[in-house]
């Protein structure tokens, strides 16, 4: 279905076209890769960036001011997924590539029980959160957003919570955010060659998946 990672452009680009049903999806994520749309136009591009960014299960970086903020916020998984999209879609965001049919297909994701948010609550407002889709220990993010300081940050440190809950060790389980940023790496975000990222998410989707994530959770 999809060419060996091999093939890459520079920017990571594997491929254009197809469709956004849930096989190819989840067939590109056991390829190492992910979609986003081209531009302003409706094909889809799949990418396969080298390095990855990536953040190991104890390789969380806490800081004092956020270990503060957490004691404010309450982190809930999957209640309100199609508000984590749209806030994470908002066309007033910069770089914004969350259109129409990424999020009918990621929602389609979340009834089947492949996608997931992990979401940021204060006073019962829906602050900030993540999405992303979750296959065994994997966890491939695809986007986050905050409304206030460190919801962003305090959604990605439920989600490690979710992550080792399962049991998983840390050599095992792997968060995916695709692309490091000089934000994500304060948080312990690292960047590995994709060779590696292939071996470790191999692994990781053979581990034991979170029980807020299962299908029965």
């Amino acid at each position: 279905m999809f060419p060996p990672v091999r093939d890459a452009d520079q920017d990571g680009r594997v491929a254009v076209g197809g469709d956004l049903k849930p096989g190819t999806l989840l067939a590109a994520y056991r390829h190492g890769l992910f979609p986003m749309p081209l531009g302003r136009r409706s094909r889809i591009g799949w990418w396969s960036p080298d390095p990855r960014g990536v953040l190991l299960l104890d390789g969380l970086h806490i800081s004092r001011s956020l270990a503060r903020s957490m004691r404010s916020f309450e982190i809930r998984i999957n209640t309100s997924f199609e508000s984590v999209m749209l806030a994470c879609g908002d066309p007033a965001r910069p770089h914004g590539w969350i259109n129409s049919d990424i999020l009918t297909a990621y929602q389609r994701l979340h009834r089947l029980g492949w996608a997931h948010s992990v979401e940021t609550w204060y006073e019962d407002e829906l602050v900030g959160g993540l999405y992303g889709v979750c296959i065994g220990g994997l966890f491939a993010g695809e986007s986050m957003f905050h409304h206030r300081t460190d919801a962003s940050k305090a959604a990605l440190v439920g989600l490690v919570k979710q992550m080792t809950l399962a049991g998983n060790r840390p050599e095992n389980g792997l968060i995916d955010v695709q692309w490091a940023t000089p934000h994500l790496a304060s948080l312990g975000i690292i960047e590995i060659p994709r060779e590696e990222y292939l071996e470790r998410s191999a692994l990781a989707r053979l581990a034991q998946i979170p029980d807020a994530f299962s299908f029965g959770g």
